[in-house]
């Protein structure tokens, strides 16, 4: 049996009842950390609140060469994965049982963290490190794109920032990266487009913040994990949150209400 057990968003103690109880009562315990982190503990403080050793996987590890799933068909193994789990199609084509114990995830989060109704939001997307090929910087423009159908379709973006071994992309570099894209294809708009900053989801400490793309860059979110979110048009209410939870100027949501 393998055991898909959800973190959820901040640190050990976001785990559901039922999660705790079943990585306690496993033989084996892994945990993947290369798309989230649960950045408010660190391995040794996970492995003090769950009483268990913990072995941490590699991508290559889960997607490439998963020859630790053969452990799963005799004994009961947990694999630890922040947010939401979603890994279990090998699993079950080799003939393993499995289940999977949800927790909180980010994709629901963020619209009680900043009062947008959930039922607007369209595709997300990832803003990712810009890297070099041959010598060239390459920035994806998947993110750009995604955000215009959506804002096309009058829905919010929920944009993901990269993680990348122990970097991880705040909502300034994501703002500026996405308004980069935005000036290669020769749209000034997007500079006065709304975007919602939030930062450490789940912690006592989290941070929400929504300003004009264009100003977000000067914000100090401070640490860890970092999500960035450009709304379409607002309903009131929606505006009404940001104003009081979000503290958007007025000049921020004056064209942003519809």
């Amino acid at each position: 049996m393998l055991t898909f057990v959800g973190l959820g968003l901040y640190d050990e103690k976001d785990i559901s009842v039922k999660g705790l109880e079943a990585v306690r009562s496993a033989d084996k315990v892994y945990a993947e950390f290369y798309t989230s982190r649960i950045t408010g503990a660190s391995l040794e403080g996970l492995e003090r609140f769950y009483g268990q050793k913990i072995h941490p996987l590699s991508r290559k590890d889960v997607e490439v060469d998963p020859a630790w799933l053969e452990e799963a068909r005799d004994k009961n193994l947990a694999l630890l994965v922040g947010g939401d789990p979603d890994l279990r199609l090998r699993t079950v084509e080799m003939g393993v049982a499995t289940r999977v114990i949800h927790s909180s995830s980010i994709v629901t989060a963020v619209s009680g963290l900043c009062c947008l109704q959930n039922y607007k939001f369209g595709r997300s997307a990832t803003i990712p490190f810009p890297y070099l090929t041959r010598g060239k910087r390459i920035l994806p423009e998947t993110p750009y794109l995604a955000l215009l159908e959506n804002l096309e379709r009058n829905l919010h973006t929920l944009l993901f920032l990269d993680i990348c071994e122990d970097s991880f992309m705040t909502v300034n570099q994501g703002a500026e990266l996405l308004l980069e894209l935005a000036a290669a294809s020769g749209d000034d708009a997007l500079k006065g487009r709304l975007g919602v900053g939030i930062a450490r989801a789940g912690s006592e400490d989290a941070t929400v913040k929504a300003e004009l793309l264009s100003r977000l860059s000067a914000y100090d979110f401070g640490g860890p994990l970092h999500i960035l979110v450009v709304p379409a048009r607002l309903h009131f209410m929606e505006a009404r949150g940001l104003a009081v939870l979000a503290g958007a100027p007025p000049d921020a949501l004056l064209d942003s209400e519809g």
